[in-house]
C-alpha cells in the first residue's frame, strides 16, 4: 500500500510512504483498541455531565418540594390560628350566656320565692358516672358542638326571659290589685251588706267592712295606687282614698291621722294612717271600703286573698 504525502507549499517535493500487510495489521489493531477507550472516555465524560445536570435538577426538585411543605405548613398555622379564634369567640359567647341564664334564673327564684339553697345557680352543677375514654373530636365537630350549645342556651334564655316576664306580670298585677290585711291584727266587726245602723236602728246599707283594732295602730295600703283623697269626708270621718291602676278605688275611714296627702304615690303595705273613731263610729275601727266602676263591692273576696297566701 502506498501513500504519497504532499506539502503545503508549492515548491516541496512530496514523499512516497509504502504501508506493508504488517505494517496495516499493525494500525488495524490500534484502532481497534484505541476507538473503545475513546470511547469509553467520552462516554464516561458525557455521563458525569448528565449525572450533575440530574443533581442539579433532584436537588431543584427537591428545593421546590421543600418550598411548597412550608407553604402548607404556613397555611396549616394559619387555618389552626383562626379555628383556635374562632374557638375563643365561640366559649366568650357561651360564657356570656351561661352568666345571664345564671342572673335570670336567680331572679326567677326570688320573684317565685323558691328555696335558694335548692335553686342555686352560681354553684357547679352535680354531676358523676361511669368514666368511658372516647375519640377526641376533631376541630370542626367542635366548633358545632359549642354551636348546638350556643344555641340551645339562647333559646333557654329566651324561655326564661318569658317566665320572667310572667312572673313579673303577675307581681306588678299583685301590686295594682287590693289584696291583704289593711290593719295590725284586729278582727271583723260588722260585714259587707244590709244590717241595722248602730245609732237608730234602721235598715241601712254598710258599703264596707269593719275591723276592730287598737287605738293608733297602723292602717296599710293594701297595693299600690295614688291618694286621691286624704282629710275629712262626712260620714267618714278621717279618710284616705287609694286609686289603683287596676281601676279599683279602695276606701279607709274613722282614721285618727293621715299620713299621706293627695296626690302621693303609695307602695303595698305602706302606712298611710292610724285607727281611730272619727266620724260614724262607735269606737276605735277601721271601715274599710273596695270600690269598682262607682259602686262599692264585698270586700271579702280582696282580704280573703290575702288570709289564702
Amino acid at each position: 500500500m502506498n501513500i504519497i504525502l504532499i506539502p503545503n507549499n508549492r515548491h516541496g517535493k512530496g514523499r512516497n510512504t509504502t504501508l506493508s500487510h504488517r505494517h496495516l495489521i499493525l494500525i488495524a489493531l490500534v484502532l481497534v483498541v484505541a476507538m473503545p477507550i475513546l470511547i469509553g472516555v467520552i462516554a464516561y465524560r458525557s455521563q458525569e455531565m448528565f449525572s450533575e445536570y440530574s443533581v442539579d435538577s433532584l436537588l431543584m426538585a427537591q428545593r421546590r418540594e421543600l418550598d411548597a411543605q412550608q407553604r402548607s405548613i404556613a397555611e396549616a398555622k394559619r387555618n389552626a390560628e383562626a379555628h383556635l379564634n374562632a374557638l375563643a369567640q365561640r366559649l366568650g359567647q357561651l360564657q356570656a350566656h351561661v352568666l345571664r341564664l345564671n342572673a335570670l334564673g336567680s331572679r326567677l327564684t326570688r320573684m317565685a320565692g323558691l328555696d335558694a339553697r335548692e335553686f342555686n345557680f352560681s354553684a357547679e352543677a352535680a354531676m358523676g358516672g361511669p368514666e368511658k375514654t372516647i375519640t377526641t373530636s376533631s376541630t370542626p365537630e367542635l366548633m358545632a358542638s359549642l354551636e348546638r350549645l350556643t344555641q340551645e342556651t339562647q333559646r333557654q334564655q329566651e324561655r326564661l326571659a318569658a317566665l320572667e316576664n310572667l312572673l313579673l306580670d303577675r307581681k306588678l298585677s299583685a301590686a295594682v290589685t287590693p289584696s291583704g290585711w289593711p290593719v295590725d291584727g284586729g278582727w271583723i266587726s260588722s260585714g259587707f251588706g244590709v244590717r241595722a245602723d248602730p245609732f237608730n236602728g234602721h235598715q241601712s246599707m254598710h258599703e264596707g267592712v269593719d275591723i276592730a283594732s287598737r287605738m293608733g295602730s297602723p292602717v296599710l295600703a293594701v297595693g299600690d295606687g295614688l291618694i286621691t283623697h286624704s282629710g275629712e269626708k262626712a260620714g267618714y270621718g278621717l279618710l284616705v282614698e287609694v286609686t289603683h291602676e287596676s281601676g279599683l278605688i279602695t276606701r279607709y275611714a274613722h282614721t285618727s291621722a293621715t299620713l299621706v296627702k293627695v296626690g302621693d304615690r303609695v307602695r303595698k303595705g305602706q302606712e298611710i294612717a292610724l285607727v281611730g273613731t272619727s266620724g260614724r263610729s262607735t269606737g276605735p275601727h277601721l271601715h274599710f271600703e273596695v270600690v269598682r266602676n262607682g259602686s262599692a263591692v264585698n270586700p271579702m273576696r280582696y282580704l280573703q286573698q290575702a288570709n289564702a297566701k
